[in-house]
């Protein structure tokens, strides 16, 4: 075997690579990390004949590699000078063969399928058919989703959101081990490769170190956010303002120092999932959110998938030609304007909290619906820009109105998810038992409930005004009471009476709003 060439590196294992210099042999063991090019921290293993060094360190730190230089000169018997010139030389190589490595990734992450002329015509096919929402909702399900039937297909056309200019993000919410990451991961299978992130750990400075166009429509799938806290900052920035900016401080193999800006440009569809819902109020305001349904029924449904997949009775093939089927969809749709010419009729219920922000995730997500309907929808043009843009329907309204009931119900409620799922089962409870008062003690052993969850609930609840105490002293215990059983019910059905009503005036024939284009009023026109 003949001896490498100065300047060379031997990549050819990612995690043992070689370099020599002359009589010095040098391996990096365990790799070269390529995220955060303001630091090249390596392990080396540095060999003069038989004698040898291991050595971690930051070859960007002077103080380190001079350190460094001094130990090798003298443990290893060898000039200063030459040491110095090899790893000034291997320092250079490597920063070469990071910048290859990233920018061949990009280049693989971004290579796209393209689609045959079959492909292209049975995914138009399938999105020019009637009843699109209902037989997307259905083939979802087909593809490998167990139940969830509102929640995966609001995920799924929020995921769909990335390829307009302002996506729309989502958090999964729910006890651990119930299932969020599952949804998450199952409707995520669904978008193209090309078009999606997953990442599983998030570092708090992960995201200023993708390349600058490198997040752009894509979809971020963080697998948990409670072990990316620290990041959750620049992810509100990248949702909001679009792009996030850093300036980090670099020095390079001379020790002289320098302000680098690190810039990521958006938009991005982000998704998450977490059990603690109350940490990221100043997320979740920026995002839709989802209870995972935690009934016993969900319970059944997804254990007897299980043991029919167990049994081989669950045919994986067609499952995975659907989700290959969904993928092909979603990179058949392009970019195109949406022009809802009725929102300014449209309002949301006063009991929502937040109204602002959540009047624009309401209008975006009606967008989103229309936009997904692209291809049963007549191009249009504005006769003064040229713009080409798609008009939002009546059916576009009414489909985005039944699938953001729930969100807008838990927008407008005082408790939280866990908190009011706990709430209603306790109610159904009482109501089974034909009691009005209830005591902690009972509550923890029928509903099975930690003691101290149960505190917090009930704290919660107090403060709402949901419950009262009845009866008892601190030391021996409480008696509680309802205030009132129909809260909830009247919340439910105030929310879902806004949204009827403003569809039933929409269909009023006396004002249908009609195409226009640039700036001018809106016309009506006469009932015939």
């Amino acid at each position: 075997m003949g001896t490498p060439d100065k300047r060379h590196l031997d990549t050819t294992n990612a995690d043992h690579i070689i370099y020599q210099y002359d009589m010095i042999d040098i391996t990096i063991l365990g790799g070269i990390r390529l995220e955060g090019l303001d630091r090249m921290r390596v392990t080396l293993k540095i060999q003069v004949e038989h004698l040898a060094l291991r050595h971690n360190l930051d070859l960007y730190n002077d103080t380190q590699v001079e350190k460094l230089i001094r130990k090798v000169a003298e443990k290893l018997e060898i000039g200063t000078s030459v040491i110095a010139a090899a790893l000034l030389d291997l320092t250079d190589l490597i920063e070469q063969y990071r910048l290859e490595e990233l920018e061949r990734q990009t280049q693989t992450q971004d290579k796209r399928k393209m689609l045959t002329t079959e492909e292209i015509k049975a995914a138009k096919t399938y999105l020019s058919a009637p009843n699109l929402m209902q037989r997307t909702m259905e083939d979802i399900g087909k593809a490998g989703v167990i139940g969830e039937t509102s929640n995966r297909l609001l995920m799924y056309l929020i995921f769909t959101s990335r390829k307009r200019q302002n996506p729309l993000h989502i958090i999964s919410l729910g006890s651990s081990g119930i299932g969020k990451t599952h949804l998450q991961e199952k409707v995520g299978q669904l978008i193209p490769e090309e078009d999606k992130i997953e990442i599983t750990t998030l570092s708090e400075n992960a995201f200023y170190y993708f390349g600058q166009r490198q997040l752009q429509h894509k979809l971020v799938l963080i697998e948990d956010l409670d072990g990316a806290e620290g990041a959750l900052y620049p992810l509100r920035e990248l949702q909001s303002k679009k792009r996030i900016n850093k300036t980090v401080v670099h020095k390079n193999t001379k020790g002289e120092t320098r302000s680098v800006n690190l810039m990521v440009e958006g938009p991005v569809s982000v998704s998450g999932c977490t059990t603690k819902e109350s940490l990221y109020e100043d997320n979740a305001n920026r995002n839709f959110l989802i209870y995972i349904d935690e009934s016993p029924e969900q319970d059944q449904q997804i254990m007897q998938y299980q043991r029919k997949l167990s049994a081989g009775k669950i045919d994986t093939t067609e499952e995975e030609k659907l989700q290959e089927q969904f993928r092909n969809m979603q990179r058949a749709l392009v970019p195109v304007a949406v022009r809802n010419p009725y929102a300014e009729l449209l309002q949301i219920p006063v009991e929502v909290f937040k109204p602002r922000r959540t009047n624009a995730h309401y209008l975006a997500f009606i967008e989103v619906v229309t936009f997904y309907h692209q291809y049963q929808r007549e191009k249009q043009y504005d006769k003064e820009t040229g713009e080409e843009f798609i008009e939002t329907t009546l059916e576009d309204i009414r489909e985005a109105n039944e699938l953001l009931k729930d969100v807008l119900i838990r927008k407008s409620d005082l408790l939280t998810g866990a908190c009011r799922n706990y709430f209603e089962s306790l109610k159904t409870h009482l109501k089974i038992e034909g009691k009005l008062t209830f005591s902690n003690r009972e509550i923890r052993q029928v509903l099975r409930t930690k003691s101290t969850t149960l505190k917090r609930y009930h704290q919660q609840l107090l403060e709402a005004g949901m419950i009262r105490v009845k009866a008892g002293k601190r030391y021996r215990g409480y008696e509680y009471e309802i205030v009132n059983q129909q809260e909830y019910k009247e919340l439910r059905e105030g929310i879902g009476s806004v949204l009827d009503q403003i569809i039933m005036k929409l269909e009023k024939p006396s004002r249908p709003p009609v195409a226009q284009s640039g700036n001018s009023p809106v016309k009506t026109k006469k009932a015939s």
